[in-house]
């Protein structure tokens, strides 16, 4: 084992009402990455918020290379070569990207600010990361995975031996997931420790080498990687009653085909695209990056152009031969981006459900909504679907990641579509928010909608599908039964690629 480098012993921290942390205690070594796991409000923050200087703990020790460390604030824990990268990034966007670096750390010569070395050591620092946008670049014209690149960047300048990443990837894209995963083995090789909050377990399996499990601010389990499993960390981590919920999936009365799709087409895209989706059946839609599976759902309800295509739906026993741009008629569409394709961030959670319904609530006296109406429409779906609010008018962009996809599945229940389409419903939630949209599938499905659900995580995708289809580099290479195994599917995948490249 490396030298232990952090100690954390028995650490408390309780906030009026609520025990934060109890008896929290864990170690990191160098050049390795421990991932602290947990749901939402499960304490993970809270403890590296202690570390880095931002919360005072009530009680507990911290030993940095076997000395008592005393952290009141963010300038101790640089000190003593902590770094903590954020997940809400405290940026001034009217500022340049080398200025938001140096914020509080300028070098200076003669008394003022040095500007040429500000500059380079901004791109030194950036360079590592593999970004090459110039440092003069204002935060503003920046992408928010670009942001998140800079304030990771920011975080090394210092030259930390413990790097806190608080949910890292949230804003990056898959390219910039990859970068930071290289930088991430990088610092380990030269020794650095890092520590990893996150509730995505394929990324804690992929770049960790051990774990914490943390729920109800108490350590609760863990161990190395190597000895964990999927299954066994989410059960740590919402309990053994949710945990046959979260990966059971029973298969019900599969009925008639509602959805069929014929030779669709969209030059350099999507080539000869055929499937069958039937009425109480998940459908599970897979495969690698860039392989079509969110453009394949766009074709056929009409948001992006196809070059052709014979497509039906199958509506109270009569099947009819439909153009993309009538399919929202019988397919609700919940978007891979919610938070910028599904959602009204500045309005109320109210107009948030009721968005896809408005024809509904107009008044027959006045051509205006039904305010009454929509209301009783809104509490009916924050009800059934167990949305965590305050009030009807509480702002969207305010609930948490897993509140705001139930509104989204709210306002589609509403509508009641015979055919859901479902594009990584559960992408950036904790693994309790992700039990509660697995059931909403099943219990759609149980009552005789068709839904045809893409997910990048492959144990999620085989744990709520009847049925599996395979896309690589915009083609259906396979269809797999429910007793298909993870392999059969990668296999499927990757032979297509090699397929292909073998044929170029």
């Amino acid at each position: 084992m490396s030298n232990l480098t952090l100690r954390m012993t028995k650490v408390d921290k309780k906030f009026p009402g609520v025990q934060a942390l109890e008896g929290v205690s864990f170690d990191a070594y160098a050049g390795e990455a421990v991932a602290l796991i947990g749901a939402n409000g499960a304490g993970k923050s809270t403890l590296m918020n202690v570390l880095g200087g931002v919360v005072k703990p009530d009680s507990g020790e911290i030993l940095i290379n076997s000395e008592a460390a005393e952290i009141h604030n963010a300038s101790d824990a640089t000190k003593y070569g902590i770094a903590f990268v954020h997940q809400e990034m405290a940026m001034m966007p009217t500022l340049t990207i080398a200025e938001n670096m140096f914020i509080s750390t300028f070098p200076t010569q003669a008394g003022l600010i040095n500007y040429k070395k500000t500059n380079e050591l901004s791109a030194k620092a950036l360079a590592r990361l593999g970004c090459h946008f110039p440092p003069k670049t204002r935060v503003s014209h920046l992408s928010p995975g670009d942001r998140q690149m800079v304030e990771i960047a920011r975080a090394l300048l210092s030259g930390p031996k413990i790097i806190i990443f608080d949910e890292p990837t949230s804003s990056l894209t898959a390219r910039e997931k990859k970068r930071l995963f290289d930088v991430i083995s990088t610092l380990k090789k030269e020794g650095v420790t890092i520590i990893y909050i996150t509730h995505l377990l394929e990324e804690v399996f992929s770049i960790c080498e051990r774990a914490y499990v943390l729920r109800n601010g108490e350590i609760v389990g863990g161990g190395m990687i190597k000895d964990l499993t999927y299954q066994k960390v989410v059960e740590l981590m919402i309990g053994t009653k949710k945990v046959e919920e979260y990966f059971e999936h029973k298969t019900g009365k599969i009925g008639d085909v509602l959805l069929k799709v014929n030779n669709l087409n969209r030059k350099g895209v999507l080539y000869n695209i055929n499937f069958e989706l039937r009425k109480g059946e998940v459908l599970g839609l897979w495969g690698l990056l860039g392989s079509g599976r969110t453009e394949l759902l766009r074709s056929i309800i009409g948001l992006d152009p196809i070059d052709s295509a014979q497509i039906s739906i199958k509506e109270n026993g009569t099947a009819k031969s439909i153009q993309p741009k009538e399919a929202k008629k019988w397919i609700g569409m919940v978007t891979e981006n919610r938070r910028e394709e599904g959602l009204l961030l500045p309005k109320s959670v109210l107009a948030n459900i009721s968005l896809a319904n408005l024809r509904n609530m107009i008044s027959k006296i006045w051509p205006m909504v039904n305010a009454r109406k929509e209301t009783t429409l809104a509490k009916k779906y924050v009800d059934r679907l167990d949305i965590k609010i305050s009030s009807l008018e509480q702002k969207i962009a305010t609930l948490s990641g897993g509140n705001q996809q139930k509104v989204v599945v709210g306002r589609w229940l509403e509508r009641n579509p015979i055919i859901f389409f479902m594009d990584e419903p559960t992408r950036g939630l904790d693994v309790s928010a992700k039990a509660e949209i697995r059931k909403i599938i099943s219990e759609l499905a149980e009552e005789g909608a068709a839904v045809l659900v893409v997910s990048s995580e492959i144990e999620e995708i085989m744990s709520i599908s009847d049925r599996y289809l395979v896309m690589s580099q915009g083609k259906i290479v396979k269809e797999l039964t429910k007793q298909a195994t993870r392999d059969d599917l990668i296999a499927a995948a990757a032979g297509a690629v090699a397929s292909d490249q073998k044929k170029g």
